[in-house]
């Protein structure tokens, strides 16, 4: 099997807008992340196992060229500092420990810097998926139903029976393969869309190949590390710690907050005139998307922002009919955006991977996501997440602001 991983642009751009923040603010943060397997029905095998860890191997031995860095140098928010030192980075195979001890027969851990292991988490999953689907299928088969979905998705955007206003593909971590993934993005920026707009992909090095635009500004890790790794911290406040530490960055440049980490709730409450002045949308990542929305602009509203003005990005589980009747909903209330993810990357005759890696601790403390809904959120210590669920509902309910 050919290695999975060729360059270090194949990542997701919001490893780089979190990794340059990382870099400048929070560079003696350590963290660990663990690996899920979501679904109750799938198992790795030893030989799976043993394909991952050789492609991680060789994901490790990679480096970044200087074309590659000349093309991050020239993205508006990234700077010089940054850049030099991506010139030096580079994976170690000594943070990750890969073994079979897991119900779905594969674990993962890494441990090591935040900048290290903030930037394993993307590669892992889209190796871990085409290796699985490789040697688990009839790859060709599958790769054949993949382009005749691809296809028709694509003629009925183009009819108007699809309408999606602005969208971007979003499938790294969990497509079916690289070569998938290359196709998609390929056809979409060379088709005609009728009133759609394929504005780019998260896939830094599809963005640079097909010259359209990296997508991605925060993920979870950001608010959980930067607001609850921290021990003075109260976790409650994860989201101004983060927003702060994100403005005190970027000003106004990269702008879009993830709202859900905490609750959205929650995160309203730090999301007041200064910050969502500053930043230019939200982006939806769990929960009713339209309650969520409906939600956002009377947020908006409550602050004398028009809500026009602002960027509503829907991400969550997305297909094109899902996203035409949020775009149906909305237009006309808010610029309205969409990332799609396994949906283009990985629509196929068979189930997709619901796959995520995320981090469990930060600086020695335990550290969680709750979402917005149930199944979405991860902690592997439930007496944190309870601590955390008491000082969120304590705050919620004292309407405490800083």
């Amino acid at each position: 099997m050919e290695n999975v991983i060729t360059s270090l642009l194949e990542t997701d751009a919001y490893k780089f807008s979190m990794g340059q923040a990382i870099y400048h603010q929070f560079s003696d943060y350590k963290t660990t992340w663990s690996f899920k397997c979501r679904n109750t029905d799938v198992h790795f095998t030893p030989e799976m196992v043993e394909e991952i860890k050789r492609q991680i191997k060789a994901y490790c031995e990679l480096r970044f060229t200087e074309e590659e860095l000349a093309y991050l140098e020239n993205v508006i928010w990234i700077k010089g500092s940054y850049v030099d030192f991506l010139r030096l980075w580079q994976a170690r195979y000594e943070d990750f420990e890969i073994g079979t001890d897991a119900e779905c027969g594969l674990s993962i851990e890494t441990k090591g810097t935040w900048l290290n292991t903030s930037m394993y988490e993307i590669p892992t999953l889209a190796i871990v998926n085409e290796v699985y689907f490789r040697m688990q299928y009839n790859y060709d088969e599958l790769l054949d139903s993949f382009k005749e979905r691809l296809t028709e998705k694509i003629e009925k955007v183009a009819s108007g029976e699809y309408k999606l206003s602005v969208f971007s593909e979003f499938g790294l971590r969990r497509r079916l393969s690289a070569e998938a993934q290359d196709l998609a993005v390929k056809m979409l920026k060379e088709s005609e869309l009728g009133t759609s707009k394929f504005l780019g992909t998260s896939n830094v090095f599809l963005a640079k190949k097909y010259g359209v635009t990296p997508v991605g500004t925060m993920a979870h890790e950001w608010i959980m590390c930067t607001g609850q790794g921290n021990h003075k911290h109260n976790p409650a406040y994860s989201n101004w710690y983060a927003l702060d530490a994100w403005v005190k960055e970027y000003g106004i440049l990269n702008g879009t907050a993830l709202t859900d980490t905490i609750t959205t709730d929650c995160f309203l409450k730090d999301f007041q005139l200064t910050y969502a002045t500053l930043f230019s949308g939200v982006r939806h990542d769990s929960g009713d998307p339209v309650e969520w929305g409906e939600k956002m602009i009377r947020h908006y509203e409550s602050l004398g922002i028009d809500p026009k003005t602002k960027t509503l990005l829907f991400s969550d589980s997305l297909d094109f009919e899902r996203a035409t009747k949020l775009y149906e909903h909305f237009a006309g209330r808010a610029k309205i955006g969409f990332g799609i993810g396994t949906y283009i990357a990985n629509d196929t005759k068979v189930p997709a991977l619901n796959i995520v890696m995320k981090t469990t601790r930060c600086n020695g403390m335990d550290v969680a996501k709750i979402s917005d809904i149930k199944g979405k959120g991860m902690c592997k210590n439930p007496e944190y997440e309870d601590y955390l669920l008491r000082c969120i509902d304590w705050r919620m309910q004292h309407d405490l602001k800083l």
